[in-house]
């Protein structure tokens, strides 16, 4: 095995490049647009690259390209050196004196759970920036400047954007200690039904990518219905109901995890508008998020 190991040939950092760009764009078309180079040459380079490793790296499907766990394995030691080359090229370049502002729009969950907890680091590494982070609300425009930087759950394919995936996540089902003792535990996601539920407020979920219950319980129906995902948090550990919670927002609660074989995935993308794509302020924000996510990858995805 380790004489396999040693025969092969060394990886070509350039392909490794290229399979950074579709695993965070998602999909083919999008990275090789990114790239600059045909969708075909891009197939070209991520095959080379799977040859080189021994292994399929993506599962190409008609919604995308999604990594399997060898791509995720080689999309982490990717990342973190293409972390320690920019770090080398930010000293060189000055980057670390940018000054400005940048308004950074989020979902209330990663916003105010993960974020804002961590931009006095941002200011620590860029203390000449001034940070404004504003909720993502129904209808949001980058283009017309309401953020320089927006954090999305789903990828938009709409508009002069560049895009990137920030993290993947994972939800579950979670009650308080209080409502378990007073109500049971539910044995199957059929039991759900007999069961409070917490969830989104139906007509205000603007996307199908927050109608998060569906996934678990096709006619889910909540007794308590509230608009944000810290307000769904406060409402379960308040003895409320059963709710389907970001398993990074409820790390360190003293709540009840409920059918743990039962989870939804869902993905946070970095996006900002092709007009800022070498604006200094924008890259180094953009940097820290995607350094900030990695290192923390752990609390946003459950095993």
């Amino acid at each position: 095995m380790q004489n396999r190991v040693n025969s092969r040939k060394p990886l070509d950092w350039d392909d490794a490049r290229h399979f950074l760009a579709v695993a965070r764009e998602g999909q083919m078309l999008g990275a090789a647009r990114r790239l600059g180079i045909s969708q075909a040459k891009l197939s070209r380079r991520i095959a080379a690259l799977e040859a080189a490793m021994g292994a399929r790296l993506l599962d190409r499907t008609t919604r995308g390209s999604t990594m399997t766990e060898t791509g995720r394995a080689l999309f982490a030691a990717a990342e973190r050196m293409e972390a320690e080359m920019l770090g080398v090229l930010d000293s060189a370049s000055g980057l670390n004196d940018v000054a400005g502002t940048v308004r950074i729009g989020a979902p209330d969950g990663f916003g105010g759970a993960f974020l804002a907890p961590r931009l006095a680091d941002l200011r620590e590494e860029f203390p000449a920036l001034r940070i404004q982070l504003v909720p993502v609300p129904r209808s949001f425009s980058l283009s017309e400047r309401e953020a320089d930087i927006a954090i999305m759950v789903g990828r938009p394919d709409k508009g002069r954007l560049r895009v990137r995936r920030l993290t993947d996540y994972t939800l579950g089902l979670y009650a308080s200690k209080g409502y378990v003792a007073r109500r049971g535990r539910p044995d199957s996601v059929a039991d759900l039904r007999a069961h409070d539920l917490v969830g989104y407020v139906d007509d205000l979920i603007y996307t199908p990518e927050l109608n998060y219950a569906s996934d678990i319980l096709s006619d889910w129906r909540s007794n308590i219905e509230v608009a944000t995902a810290i307000g769904q948090v406060e409402a379960v550990c308040a003895g409320a109901g059963i709710g389907v919670l970001h398993d990074f927002m409820v790390a360190g609660l003293d709540l009840e995890p409920l059918l743990p074989d039962v989870r939804v995935e869902r993905s946070y993308w970095t996006v900002w508008h092709e007009n800022l794509k070498t604006d200094r302020r924008v890259q180094a924000v953009v940097n820290f998020l995607d350094q900030t996510a990695r290192a923390e990858r752990a609390l946003f995805v459950r095993a």
